[in-house]
């Protein structure tokens, strides 16, 4: 058991990403039978219902947590209502954790933040964090303009702290997973592929779309303004792409994307791990097989180490 396991409760260091109205309790639940831990999501800002899916999944009896998304949380209910709730991992993300610490950890609760760069990793690990999420450039959704790569990431921050690091971005099955403890993580986030999943509650043209782009599928757009996505090519994103800007309102027709299917309702969210995903699968199968991939991956280069030898 490593230390990202030991935190969550979860068989697999694997956590799905909580991406706002689909990372709810059919995905969570899925994800989380599967091996690894579903997030429930509070960014869409429906507190009622999201309190609700909390108590779904506790009622399910299985590991799982919550993120809390500081920029996003008009008060501090739903901090008070996961405080009270019996949670017992949560993710924060978008602003500084430094006020959610105290509340979360005086409830028993193991808190990571999600971070884009070293100097929010050394500020989280000052404010006493239990763990980091490493987000790098290559994921969907709201990202720091900045554009990090995994890859860099994930070795900078561990070069300067030794808490426990969920690398993000880039990360759809074994071969990203081994890659990313190589680099020092001991967990992953994976969020497109787990949105092209058979339990996703999103639309199949939304899943289509995701199956059939390439590596070079998505655009980071509005890297001047806020906020910054990485979001799917469409004629859509290329207006966006080519003026430069988003205009504030691009985002209200989101819903339109994920449950109605219509891909140019809104900016459709997806990282560049769209060229790696070529299936639907179910959660379970992509669990499966990314943990078989690891093992095999580790394994052989296990062997070579062993031997001294380069293959």
């Amino acid at each position: 058991m490593n230390r990202v396991t030991a935190h969550t409760g979860a068989r697999y260091p694997i956590i799905q990403a909580p991406m706002g109205w689909i990372a709810r309790t059919p995905l969570a639940a899925a994800v989380s039978r599967a091996g690894g831990l579903g997030i429930i999501e509070t960014s869409s800002g429906e507190t009622e219902t999201c309190q609700a899916e909390i108590g779904k999944m506790r009622a399910l009896g299985l590991p799982f947590g919550v993120n809390l998304p500081i920029r996003f949380l008009r008060d501090d209910q739903m901090l008070r209502f996961v405080c009270s709730s019996g949670v017992k991992f949560v993710t924060t993300s978008a602003g500084s954790p430094a006020k959610f610490i105290a509340p979360l950890k005086d409830a028993g609760i193991i808190v990571y933040h999600a971070v884009p760069t070293v100097d929010a990793a050394l500020k989280c690990v000052d404010a006493g964090i239990d763990g980091l999420v490493v987000e790098g450039a290559e994921g969907g959704g709201f990202k720091n303009p900045e554009e990090v790569s995994t890859l860099v990431l994930l070795q900078a921050i561990r070069a300067c702290t030794d808490v426990p690091l969920i690398a993000a971005g880039g990360i759809c099955d074994g071969r990203g997973m081994a890659a990313a403890f190589a680099l020092g993580a001991e967990g992953v986030q994976m969020g497109t592929r787990f949105v092209c999943c058979a339990e996703s509650p999103v639309h199949l043209n939304y899943k289509n779309a995701i199956v059939d782009a390439g590596e070079t599928g998505t655009w980071m757009l509005n890297k001047k303004a806020t906020p910054c996505i990485r979001a799917l090519k469409s004629q859509r994103t290329r207006a966006i792409h080519e003026q430069g800007v988003m205009s504030a309102d691009a985002l209200k027709g989101i819903l339109g994307v994920y449950f109605d299917g219509d891909m140019e309702a809104a900016p459709a969210l997806a990282g560049q791990t769209v060229g790696l995903i070529d299936s639907i699968k179910s959660a379970q199968q992509i669990i499966d097989d990314t943990v078989a991939e690891f093992f095999a991956i580790t394994a052989r280069l296990g062997a070579m180490a062993q031997l001294r030898s380069f293959g």
